[in-house]
């Protein structure tokens, strides 16, 4: 145990630098059963930003044509339509797929640029030669420095560039402005994050650039150089991670509605909907499978990666990624980070605040530096090393801890109350100092079963024993509940004392005993319930309550075997004691003493009892039975005859008991049964009819405990 104490910077050094050590092998054989996460993860963690955080803002003159079902199937549009349409025929003549006519992209440019369009996108590779290559070439040069059109690298067939029929582009195809490749190379999960503008052939992604062969451009690079951006496209071959525009920002408009007069004029406002726009033209249906994998979508349409590229490109939206050895660096900041904030913020509570602060304020970093300026910074690594570092050393600093209590703890089986045990490990010092001897305003609360003596005599001994074991475990629950020590139990009896130990102040430490007491009532009620329920006799019991000044120590014989019991003695536990024991005289279950009367008042309802004078004890006190907490749901309407029983009090102990028994009468109206009123009934009668001689001040006295 000492050397795990004097080592533990070494020992907590360990852990961080395991932690450390196995995120940085991830990195290194990210093929490990159970490691793949850790650095894979980052990516998941980057798209997360990429959905919920800062988008590239969505341009509205970008729009996108979509080749959808409806186009295909035409079954919106009636046979005159398609008779006074020659698009419409075009489009029916050669159903899709195979694909249309290219007179039919004729047509469509004719219609687009005349309504004042300001380029043309198509995400289409015209490869193979067909009869109307001799029409739609014209258009092609015609509109060159307005129209767009691509080519593909097919990756499954050794990276070969498929180009635009010679009919359509003379060769070489790739250098005609004309002319960009539509492809994108995935991520190895599958998933594309990047936008390449240039390559070259047979070059593939991650791999070093083929030196010397002259590049192709991407058909979003040839967009924005016809757009006048030419400045905004890199002129490497390097893979570009950007910022994505929402999910919804380019919905897809049905490409046949624009040969139909009514949607040209109603959804399109006679093409004015069209001026000075960019505009996309490719497949939206699903059977026509144009989707990629983004983080954005798993399944976003070919043409509208398009316009993400386009317009993270013109607003300059790319996004800075971490150099790998940086990262590396950071994971190895994160453990030693972990290892200072376990090995010198002892208190566990903060250093596991700490560090959830720590890698909270961490992500919002990164969240921060991914809006503002587009840094991914590395954050799946480092907090996969900090935080289970620094897990793992508060997990060994506990049981170190546990380890070093566990010899207090054995003193602390002396004695019996929770908080006893919570402050000697908590503030050992200062309890230890505290217990020597002092003198403490404390409140003390007795309680005792009424009769448990003659029970005890009849009753079957195992029955016995557990009927008491379920009333104390009943008990003293509540006792704790309420910041209360239990000093002790004297056979069925228990003593509990507030304000010994520690103290919230003399005013709350009353009001927790008393609230203690309402909780005793309220527990031994549900007793009753279930024993009657049983078959078993219910029980009642006795309860005094009273505050004052006691002396406050360790109680007990130091030789042989050192058995102490922390206790308080004196005159104010003595008459809780006794005020336990007038219960059963007044047959009240609460009583409470003046002194602690004084300080709870004002958050309970209280009734008065009488004024005794107790063994022991040469001036009289005033005693209390509680009605209940003034938060709670006590009877109005007794509260209301409760004002009446007080002012008979008042009237008797002034000696006139005329008054006073008209107004117990008038109480005992309403609540016949009420021992006290009956009593004090009793009494005036009595003393109206044989007044009490001139020393009487309605002090009831009482020789006996």
């Amino acid at each position: 145990m000492h050397w795990l104490g004097r080592h533990r910077l070494i020992l907590l050094a360990a852990i961080a630098a395991a932690w450390t050590g196995l995120v940085l092998l991830a990195h290194v054989f990210p093929f490990l059963p159970g490691l793949s996460t850790i650095w894979s993860g980052e990516s998941s963690f980057e798209d997360m930003l990429r959905r919920e955080g800062r988008k590239t803002v969505t341009h509205p003159e970008f729009v996108f044509m979509g080749m959808d079902q409806q186009s295909i199937q035409l079954n919106a549009v009636n046979p005159d339509e398609i008779a006074q349409e020659r698009g419409l025929q075009l489009m029916t003549e050669h159903p899709f797929p195979p694909p249309w006519s290219r007179e039919l992209w004729v047509h469509f440019m004719d219609k687009l640029f005349g309504a004042g369009a300001r380029l043309v996108i198509f995400d289409m590779v015209f490869g193979s030669p067909t009869d109307a290559d001799a029409v739609f070439r014209p258009a092609l040069d015609k509109y060159r420095d307005r129209v767009v059109i691509g080519c593909n690298y097919d990756i499954q067939h050794g990276n070969e560039l498929v180009l635009p029929n010679p009919s359509l582009i003379p060769p070489p195809q790739e250098k005609d402005d004309r002319v960009g490749f539509v492809n994108y190379w995935r991520d190895p999960d599958g998933i594309i994050r990047r936008v390449r503008f240039h390559t070259a052939h047979g070059e593939l992604p991650g791999e070093p650039e083929f030196l010397g062969e002259e590049h192709t451009s991407s058909l979003v690079a040839r967009a924005l150089a016809k757009l006048g951006h030419a400045d905004s496209v890199p002129d490497d071959r390097r893979s570009y991670p950007i910022r994505f525009c929402a999910p919804d920002a380019y919905p897809p408009e049905p490409l046949y509605e624009i040969f139909v007069p009514k949607f040209w004029q109603s959804n399109f406002a006679d093409g004015k909907k069209f001026k000075d726009k960019v505009i996309i033209v490719g497949p939206s249906a699903t059977i026509l499978h144009d989707t990629a994998a983004t983080p954005m979508d798993p399944n976003l349409t070919g043409a509208v990666l398009h316009l993400n590229a386009l317009a993270a490109a013109l607003d300059g939206e790319f996004l800075r990624e971490m150099p790998r050895r940086l990262d590396l660096i950071a994971v190895v900041i994160a453990g030693i980070a972990a290892w200072a904030l376990v090995g010198f913020v002892r208190h566990p509570f903060i250093c596991f605040l700490s560090l959830v602060l720590m890698a909270g304020a961490y992500l919002g970093i990164a969240w921060f530096f991914y809006n503002q300026s587009g840094l991914l910074l590395m954050t799946v690594p480092p907090l996969a090393t900090f935080l289970p570092a620094g897990l793992c050393g508060l997990g060994f600093e506990y049981i170190l801890e546990r380890i070093e209590k566990q010899r207090t703890r054995r003193t602390l089986e002396r004695y019996v109350s929770k908080n006893l045990v919570k402050e000697i490990l908590d503030n050992p010092g200062g309890y230890y100092n505290s217990m020597l001897g002092s003198r403490k305003p404390v409140t003390v609360l007795f309680s005792d079963l009424v009769g448990f003596t003659g029970l005890s005599e009849r009753a079957d001994p195992a029955a016995l024993v557990s009927q008491l074991n379920r009333y104390l475990s009943a008990m003293v629950p509540t006792v704790f509940d309420n910041g209360g020590t239990l000093d002790k139990f004297i056979g069925d009896a228990i003593m509990a004392v507030w304000g010994n130990v520690s103290s919230r102040g003399t005013a709350e430490d009353a009001k927790a005993a008393v609230r203690a007491a309402l909780g005793m009532r309220h527990e031994m009620a549900k007793l009753n319930e279930a024993w009657r329920s049983e078959g078993i006799d219910p029980l009642a019991f006795g309860v005094g309550i009273n505050h004052g000044e006691a002396i406050v120590g360790n109680i007990g014989s130091y030789e042989p075997h050192e058995r102490l019991d922390p206790t308080v003695i004196g005159d104010a536990v003595n008459l809780a004691s006794r005020l336990e024991a007038l219960t059963r005289i007044y047959a009240v279950d609460i009583l409470v003493g003046q002194s602690a009367v004084d300080l709870v008042r004002d958050d309970f309802h209280l009734r008065s009892v009488a004024r005794v004078q107790v063994k022991g004890k040469t001036e009289p006190v005033d005693v209390f039975s509680l009605v209940g907490a003034r938060k709670d749901n006590v009877d109005p309407e007794f509260l209301k005859w409760l004002q009446t029983y007080e002012e008979a009090i008042v009237k008797f102990r002034k000696r006139d008991f005329k008054d006073a028994k008209i107004l117990f009468s008038h109480f005992l109206e309403f609540y016949p049964d009420d021992g006290l009123g009956k009593m004090y009934l009793a009494s005036t009668l009595e003393y109206e009819q044989s007044p009490p001689d001139e020393a009487w001040n309605a002090v009831e006295v009482f020789k006996k405990k």
